[in-house]
């Protein structure tokens, strides 16, 4: 916590800690589950800062899904339970959080203005900045270039010529004898990860975002209804059923072990897919997804996680000092660097060393201008219930139960219900 304090006055500051025996805190962190890279970058950065300041770390295992960590954070604040000191949070929860995290501002002193303008203002809730920017995440669509080479075509650009090129490829690579390959994995299970791939969907095709920046439920209508025909026509042929149950470890695992042409992922995958021990090394390009039409525009869900305090912590100065520290440039670019992070400061996308570390990062920014957000700052709280009806939604369609217009009417008047007048 000392690291703005400088020369003279950071000695007679450690020396009057040192008479009056103050002890330094414990801050324990929740940054994701152990299972992940993510984990490792978390718990190196948190040491460092621990050894720099004379705090203590304890690191907090998360659940694998951004689902079930909201609901862990929800129960731990309904007990006002100071377990927890910091947390990653998605980057659609400030608002459904508000009630239960610190206003970072005067700790930031005005570092939040190096970030995206747009992550600010999402993590931003009457005035009070919730949580600072760790990583951005936007969707890419990752596919075999050497398939696509080999084949002579190239990287689709609307979802009509994608169905095409995949049930083409599928087709030849099967009758070559590699009998489960697919032609495209994505997240399809009913969770957060399918209400971002409809979202794409519906934007591509001028569907909107469910619910508008008014707070108007716009969920039903034709642009929709058409991306969620689209994407129910892919399952059972250009992609398995079993895709049903898939997120975006397992969609990874399938593209990974090279049986699939195309893959919808977060950036993440990239250096996962390049690892030394990947089937698939030196074969995957990266693209923008797909659009519904040559008119319209492609669309990727905007997603990362932000660090947050939470108000029943014990040691908040400290706690904040710590989040300081992890979403700091030097930290992030670190992340970039060795990880393949996505920064949430422009600055670092002209940055030679993320560059020549990660080539893809020019359409991670494309994608970023160009991305889609979620309706969780307008519906706040009423957030988590308006994703469960549109993954429902959306998994009903793709499970061919009923059919997209059914569905989308059903969803209308269940959000209508939620709303109750006022998000």
């Amino acid at each position: 916590m000392f690291r703005h304090i400088s020369g003279f006055a950071a000695a007679l500051f450690l020396a009057a800690i040192c008479v009056t025996g103050a002890s330094a805190a414990t801050i324990t962190i929740a940054c994701g589950p152990t299972s992940g890279p993510n984990f490792e970058f978390c718990k190196r950065h948190a040491d460092a800062w621990a050894k720099k300041t004379g705090n203590t770390i304890n690191v907090f295992s998360a659940p694998i899904t951004t689902t079930d960590t909201l609901a862990l954070y929800r129960q731990m604040f309904a007990a006002q339970s100071a377990d927890i000191d910091v947390m990653m949070i998605d980057v659609t929860s400030p608002g459904t959080l508000k009630d239960h995290l610190v206003d970072l501002k005067p700790y930031a002193k005005g570092a939040e203005l190096q970030h995206f303008p747009s992550i600010i203002t999402n993590n931003t809730v009457d005035g009070r900045l919730l949580g600072m920017p760790w990583y951005a995440d936007a969707a890419l669509l990752y596919y075999r270039k050497d398939l696509l080479e080999k084949y002579k075509l190239n990287v689709p650009k609307t979802w009509d010529d994608f169905a095409a090129t995949a049930k083409k490829i599928q087709a030849a690579e099967r009758g070559a004898g590699n009998a489960d390959f697919q032609g495209f994995v994505f997240q399809a299970k009913a969770y957060e990860g399918l209400t971002c791939n409809t979202l794409e969907w519906f934007l591509s095709f001028g569907g909107g975002t469910f619910v508008d920046n008014t707070g108007k439920i716009t969920i039903n209508n034709p642009g929709g209804i058409k991306a969620l025909n689209t994407a129910a026509s892919w399952i059972g042929t250009i992609a398995p059923t079993g895709v049903l149950n898939y997120g975006e470890e397992d969609a990874r695992g399938v593209f990974q072990n090279g049986k699939a042409l195309f893959m919808r992922n977060w950036g993440y995958a990239l250096k996962l897919v390049e690892a030394a021990d990947s089937p698939v090394k030196g074969k995957v390009g990266l693209a923008l997804l797909p659009k519904g039409s040559d008119a319209s525009k492609t669309a990727s869900t905007l997603g990362g996680r932000e660090l947050a305090v939470s108000k029943y912590s014990r040691n908040i100065a400290a706690s904040a000092d710590l989040v300081m520290y992890m979403t700091s440039a030097e930290v992030e670019k670190d992340r970039a660097v060795r990880g393949s992070y996505i920064p949430t400061r422009p600055e670092l996308f002209k940055d030679k060393d993320v560059l020549a570390s990660n080539p893809f990062m020019a359409n991670i920014y494309a994608a970023l201008m160009d991305g889609g957000a979620r309706p969780s700052t307008v519906t706040a709280m009423k957030y988590p219930e308006v994703s469960n009806t549109v993954w429902i939604a959306a998994h009903d369609v793709l499970s061919k139960k009923v059919s997209a217009e059914e569905s989308l009417k059903k969803a209308e008047a269940k959000l209508n219900q939620i709303k109750r007048n006022k998000w």
